[in-house]
C-alpha cells in the first residue's frame, strides 16, 4: 500500500526517490546500475533532440513527455555524481539558479540599461566571457576565444559556434562572396582527391567542405542544422511518395530501376 506521506510527495521528490531506487545495489534495476556518465550521455543528447522534434511538430502532449525524459537524464547524472560524492541534484538546481540571477542583474539586481533582447544578449555574452577567463585562470592557462564550445555538440552546430567565436575577434570575411568562393575551392579539392584512392585525404577534404558550407550558412543567417533537417525531411517525403508510386504499380522498390524511381521522384517534386 502507498502511505499518505508518499501520496503527498512533490513530483520532483518522487522522481528523485525513483532514481535512487533504480540505482540501489542488489534491489535496483540491473541496467540502470551498470550505467555511467559516458554510457548515459548519448541518451541525454537523444532526448534533447526529441524535445526539439516535438516542438517542431507542435505536439504539446509529446513535448510534455519528452521534457520529462530530458529531466530524467539530469536526475540520472546527478544521482551518479551523488554516489561518487561529487554533487547532488540540489547542487545542480542551486548552481543554475545562482547563474540565472547573476546573468540577469536587470531583473534580480540593480543594473539598468538592459531593455531589449539584443542588449541582454550582449550582456550575457560578456558575462560568459568573464566566466571562461576565470575558468582558464583556475586551470593555469591563457583564455581562448574558442573556450567553452562543447566537444559533444553535433558537428555542424559546433562548427558554426567555433566560427562565431572566431568572428567575434575579427577572424572572419566581411562579405559572403569569398565564403562562396571557399566552398567552391573545397569542393574542387575534394573532387581532386576522389580518384586518389586515399580515404584519409578524401575524408579531410570532405570535412573542409562541410566546414565551409557551415560557414556559408552562418554568413547567410541560417542555422546549418535546421537547414539540413529540412532537407532530410524533404527527402523523406519525396522518397515515401516514390515508395507509394512503385507499390501502386504492384512492385517493390527492389524491382524498380533507378530510372523508374527517378521518374516518380520528379513527379513527387512537381506536386509540391
Amino acid at each position: 500500500m502507498i502511505d499518505s506521506e508518499t501520496q503527498a510527495e512533490r513530483p520532483m521528490d518522487r522522481l528523485l526517490r525513483i532514481m535512487a531506487a533504480l540505482r540501489t545495489p542488489e534491489t535496483g534495476c540491473p541496467w540502470d546500475l551498470e550505467q555511467d556518465f559516458a554510457t548515459i550521455a548519448p541518451y541525454t543528447i537523444e532526448e534533447a533532440y526529441e524535445v526539439a522534434d516535438a516542438i517542431a511538430r507542435g505536439d504539446m502532449e509529446d513535448l510534455k513527455g519528452e521534457l520529462g525524459d530530458l529531466l530524467f537524464q539530469t536526475v540520472f547524472h546527478a544521482r551518479m555524481a551523488e554516489e561518487a560524492g561529487d554533487f547532488a541534484f540540489d547542487d545542480v538546481a542551486t548552481a543554475i539558479a545562482d547563474k540565472m540571477e547573476v546573468r540577469h542583474p536587470h531583473v534580480f539586481g540593480t543594473q539598468s540599461g538592459i531593455e531589449t533582447a539584443d542588449a541582454q544578449t550582449l550582456n550575457w555574452e560578456s558575462q560568459k566571457a568573464r566566466e571562461r577567463a576565470e575558468r582558464a585562470a583556475r586551470q593555469g592557462r591563457a583564455a581562448s576565444a574558442l573556450d567553452g564550445v562543447a566537444l559533444g555538440l553535433p558537428a555542424l552546430l559546433r562548427a558554426e559556434k567555433i566560427q562565431k567565436r572566431a568572428a567575434r575577434v575579427g577572424f572572419d570575411w566581411a562579405e559572403t562572396a569569398p565564403v562562396i568562393a571557399k566552398v567552391r575551392e573545397e569542393l574542387s579539392e575534394l573532387e581532386a582527391e576522389v580518384g586518389s584512392g586515399s580515404a584519409a585525404r578524401q575524408e579531410e577534404e570532405l570535412g573542409d567542405l562541410l566546414f565551409a558550407v557551415a560557414n556559408l550558412a552562418r554568413h547567410l543567417g541560417h542555422d546549418p542544422e535546421a537547414a539540413l533537417r529540412k532537407a532530410t525531411a524533404k527527402f523523406e517525403k519525396r522518397f515515401h511518395a516514390v515508395e507509394a508510386a512503385v507499390t501502386a504499380e504492384g512492385r517493390s522498390m527492389t524491382d524498380a530501376t533507378l530510372a523508374e524511381m527517378d521518374r516518380h521522384w520528379n513527379a513527387a517534386k512537381r506536386q509540391e
